[in-house]
């Protein structure tokens, strides 16, 4: 539950903004890392030292249910001759270590990230006679910022998110989002660490779409060059009606390319998957540790999960290599990539690593593999193969309803555990299988049924109550539960290459809702 105020009125919900020429003993008594954020809000908005903003009344550290503590509003006028429209600009306060006293984040230097390393921001097109910002932006963030909290992971430029639904719950054809850098809001060094920030674009179900299959800084790029789409500082409208596509058609054909000639940066999603070793008798309990074992999945060790999560954040190089890393990462503190890595060293709690020690884990070389998906994440699979292992990459899918994870790599991939001699490998529950470029050919074409171009299945799942899944923030990972634009086709479908000993399921929604699928 929030409230709406000024930021300089007096309440118990949060402390008055300090001007600029406070007094040192106030400025002693105002939290250090919010009053360096609102040093670069003065800077930006000298004239708007008290602006309206929508705050928590029940603190997240207090037990309230929004993590953000505060987001300010304020009227930027823009710049009409540089196709930059008068808009309200949102900011928030929380994902960083405002107060530095472990409250909510741990302190772990000045040196690396303050908190999770990042605010959001927001910029909205001002409707004319609109005298007041609407506050719907706010609970978008804070929708965005719980799923930051219940997963510890970290968003940056060039993500997407999936929301299926109008961002202003209208009935706009913006419906989803992309993550860039701010325009205007520098770095800011506090003394809990740094803050970058991180802005929200709303984009259309197309626009989305076609950051999935090429990369999402390469539409955020196309969008800046459309003014009614965003412009230089990426303002979305929700009134937009048209997509790029729609208002420039050539606009599709840059996409296109950058697909043929880049591949998809793309690397995973969170979805509803699973595998079965087919090679196994389900009584067969040895070593039962090292696998998943029919309908019960064993739970990801803490440093399988890092090695997944470095598998996005080094692997995925356009002009390197691709690599994924050794069983056994060692965590760097600080960035990588320009971006602040996961806070926390397991998705899963000390309890569920206790389960299967890691040491005790051992990889299996698998003679046959059952993968199983859900529709929407079964349509992502040619770009999988087309936009991944065709240019040399890998693709994971990560599941939101079992502890598992399947990932596709190619013969380029070096440090996969999986190999030509032995192509269907597992370390505890993460499936790993290599294919090579004449099987993916060969899967493609009898796969083509699901890259029909047939559209209308949407998802009502939204952010605003995260999945218990694993979100990697790079600027190749969806959070979603999988692809969208999925082709409609009866389930349950079967794709079989017996020769290879692997089978495909495409099965409905419920059987991945079931405790036992």
């Amino acid at each position: 539950m929030a409230e709406l105020r000024p930021s300089g009125a007096p309440g118990p919900a949060a402390p008055p903004a300090p001007g600029p020429s406070a007094p040192p003993a106030f400025a002693s008594l105002f939290p250090p890392g919010l009053h360096a954020i609102y040093g670069e809000c003065r800077r930006l908005y000298p004239d708007q030292p008290n602006p309206l903003q929508v705050t928590a009344i029940v603190k997240y550290w207090l037990g309230g249910p929004d993590p953000l503590d505060y987001v300010s509003m304020y009227r930027n006028v823009g710049s009409p001759s540089a196709n930059i429209p008068e808009h309200w600009h949102y900011i928030s306060f929380g994902l960083s270590d405002l107060y530095g006293d472990s409250r909510v984040h741990e302190f772990t230097g000045t040196d690396g990230p303050s908190g999770f390393g990042f605010e959001l921001t927001f910029r909205l097109k001002r409707e004319t006679g609109e005298s007041a910002p609407p506050t719907w932006p706010a609970e978008l963030m804070q929708g965005l910022a719980r799923y930051v909290f219940q997963s510890e992971n970290t968003f940056c430029s060039g993500d997407h998110v999936s929301w299926h639904s109008p961002l202003d719950n209208s009935e706009s054809r913006i419906q989803h989002m992309l993550l860039t850098e701010d325009p205007q809001m520098q770095p800011v060094q506090t003394p809990f660490g740094v803050v970058t920030f991180l802005q929200i674009v709303g984009v259309c179900t197309e626009e989305l779409h076609a950051a999935q299959q090429w990369n999402g800084q390469g539409i955020l790029e196309l969008l800046r060059t459309v003014p009614v789409a965003g412009g230089p500082w990426l303002i979305t409208d929700m009134r937009r009606g048209e997509t790029i596509f729609e208002i420039d058609p050539h606009l599709q054909e840059r996409v296109d390319k950058g697909i043929e000639t880049d591949g998809s940066n793309l690397s995973g999603v969170s979805a509803k998957c699973a595998w079965d070793d087919l090679s196994r008798p389900p009584e067969d309990d040895e070593d039962s540790r090292s696998i998943c074992i029919g309908t019960q999945p064993r739970r990801l060790s803490g440093k399988d999960t890092e090695q997944i999560r470095e598998t996005l954040r080094r692997g995925l190089e356009i002009n390197n290599k691709p690599v994924l890393p050794p069983i056994n990462p060692q965590r760097q503190n600080g960035f990588t990539h320009d971006r602040a890595p996961s806070r926390k060293d397991s998705l899963e709690s000390d309890s569920s690593t206790a389960i299967i020690p890691h040491e005790l884990i051992r990889t299996r070389q698998l003679e046959s593999v059952h993968l199983k998906f859900n529709q929407e994440s079964g349509a992502l699979i040619p770009l999988c193969l087309r936009g991944r292992l065709l240019h040399g990459r890998h693709f994971t899918y990560k599941s939101i309803t079992g502890d598992m994870a399947i990932t596709f790599v190619s013969t380029g991939v070096e440090g996969a555990f999986a190999t030509e001699e032995h192509p269907y490998a597992a370390h505890g529950p993460w499936l790993q299988i290599l294919l090579t470029e004449e099987f993916v050919e060969k899967m493609l074409e009898d796969l083509e049924d699901l890259t029909s171009p047939e559209e209308g299945l949407t998802s009502s799942w939204k952010v605003p109550s995260p999945p218990p899944a694993s979100y990697e923030a790079a600027p190749q990972w969806d959070l979603s539960l999988a692809g969208l634009n999925a082709p409609q086709f009866k389930l349950p479908k079967e794709y079989s290459w017996p020769e290879k000993k692997l089978k495909v399921s495409i099965l409905p929604d419920v059987v991945f809702d079931s405790p036992l699928h």
